[in-house]
């Protein structure tokens, strides 16, 4: 720091245009000693201007110069997860869920598109449903909204980070968000090709360009569409039992990857294998990091469909001889209402059935159960018979020769079904209902046709009016 000089400075010192040119009159020796450097000499009014204006365009520039960044690539403040949620109680709920969770990290929002959205309260809702013409949609939610419903239910859930590049995010982002207008969010839906699980697969093979389908679409660890079916339904017995008499031959197709991809904690499992380019063009895996953000309580699923056939079998042995036996015990009351009684109920059953699965076919868009095979046990011909196996509770009953044609001809085409299956084209598989249906046809076809039963010494027919 420059001391105090040791002098005063007279009133008198000047300095001349040049300071420090020359020495001033009364001016000491020192005050030279402590004098700064001289200023530059002084300008021209033609120097200033053109100084100024380069001084003007280096502050007007200089901001641009030094602070402007390459403008962000679209999709670089995005993050894609897939989320898969565990099978619920409800029956819509068994086959589990899933969804796409985009997190927008510069405007700190998550957004969940889901594609699994359908209203009991929607127009002919329950008629459609039964025509095979349900309407589904997607539907955006806050993930901090859904989650909990789930953890209260008992659902596990996790999160699968992709790798996917920024432009691959911000596409999938764009598609999302146009599906996702009111004009475009509704969808036809089909349980097995056409649910969630495989919009949410198929949203995400169209942002990678197709790589998820080229590498699912060959392997197979050789399941069906009804394996998948009747397993995760296995905790609900009836309904499982239903829904595999309505299956047809469609449902036993065998199942790549990428088809069992309609289950959601399949594709969860399936997605772990799939190979991406990342941005340098390097193969790394599409899920990045995978996070279980609930364990969920609810048990799950058994890895394999219930085998039940030879469990089947013996109720179909084992019923078809005590039908028998009952009719062959027709001098007894109890055998002939116990016998009248299972048989008529045993007729409805399958008849009605029968009818169900004939408009399925004919009078629904349910692919899965057309051409189905049931109809030949399951058949709509027992309803002929339901009058006489009524009317057989009575002593004076006999077989006609109606009741007799039409028994052989049902109990005909149960074992013709049976013998289908040597052919590989009839590859529907209801060995269950073979093994349960057959042996009850052929009893009650044997019973009618066997030699004619001698009627109850106490009542004796006097027509043939009394047949039915």
């Amino acid at each position: 720091m420059m001391r105090e000089p040791e002098f005063p400075l007279s009133p008198d010192a000047v300095g001349g245009e040049g300071w420090g040119e020359g020495a001033a009159s009364g001016v000491p020796e020192a005050l030279h000693q402590h004098a700064a450097h001289p200023p530059h000499p002084t300008l021209s009014p033609k120097q200033t201007w053109g100084r100024g204006i380069v001084l003007f365009w280096i502050l007007l520039l200089f901001p641009l110069f030094s602070f402007a960044q390459p403008a962000p690539q679209p999709g670089a403040d995005l993050d894609v997860s897939l989320v898969t949620f565990g099978p619920g109680t409800q029956v819509w709920e068994r086959f589990g869920h899933n969804a796409i969770l985009v997190n927008n990290r510069a405007s700190g929002t998550q957004r969940l598109y889901n594609y699994g959205m359908f209203d009991f309260a929607q127009k002919n809702f329950f008629l459609n449903f039964a025509r095979g013409r349900m309407l589904y949609r997607i539907d955006v939610d806050d993930p901090a909204d859904e989650f909990p419903i789930y953890r209260d239910e008992g659902r596990w859930i996790v999160e699968q980070n992709l790798n996917l590049t920024p432009a691959q995010r911000a596409k999938l982002r764009d598609f999302l968000d146009w599906n996702a207008r009111p004009e475009n969010a509704q969808y036809r839906y089909d349980y097995f090709t056409a649910n969630c699980s495989t919009r949410v697969r198929d949203a995400l093979d169209a942002a990678l360009g197709g790589a998820i389908r080229a590498q699912l679409i060959a392997p197979s660890r050789g399941f069906t569409y009804r394996m998948d079916a009747l397993r995760l339904m296995r905790p609900d017995p009836a309904m499982m039992v239903l829904i595999d008499a309505g299956l047809g031959p469609f449902a036993d197709t065998r199942l790549s990857y990428w088809a069992e991809s309609f289950v959601p904690m399949e594709f969860m499992r399936y997605a772990r294998e799939v190979k991406v380019r990342d941005e340098t063009g390097n193969l790394v895996p599409l899920v990045a990091r995978e996070t279980v953000i609930d364990p969920g309580t609810l048990p799950e699923p058994p890895d394999y469909p219930p085998n039940w056939i030879w469990q089947a079998l013996a109720i179909g042995v084992l019923a078809g001889l005590g039908l028998f036996a009952l009719y062959r015990k027709r001098s007894q009351r109890w055998a002939r209402w116990t016998f009248a009684a299972c048989a008529s109920l045993i007729a409805l059953v399958c008849g009605i059935s029968g009818l169900v699965l004939i408009g399925l076919w004919t009078l629904t868009d349910h692919v899965a159960a057309w051409h189905n095979e049931n109809i030949l046990l399951l058949d709509p011909l027992c309803l002929l018979l339901v009058p006489a196996w009524i009317a057989s509770a009575r002593a004076s009953w006999q077989p006609s020769r109606f009741v007799k044609a039409t028994s052989f001809v049902i109990a005909f085409l149960a074992a013709f079904e049976f013998f289908l299956k040597i052919y590989p084209s009839f590859a529907q598989d209801n060995r269950f209902w073979i093994a349960l249906l057959l042996p009850i046809q052929v009893a009650l076809a044997a019973g009618v046709n066997w030699r004619a039963i001698k009627p109850d010494p106490v009542f004796r027919p006097t027509s043939a009016a009394n047949k039915s």
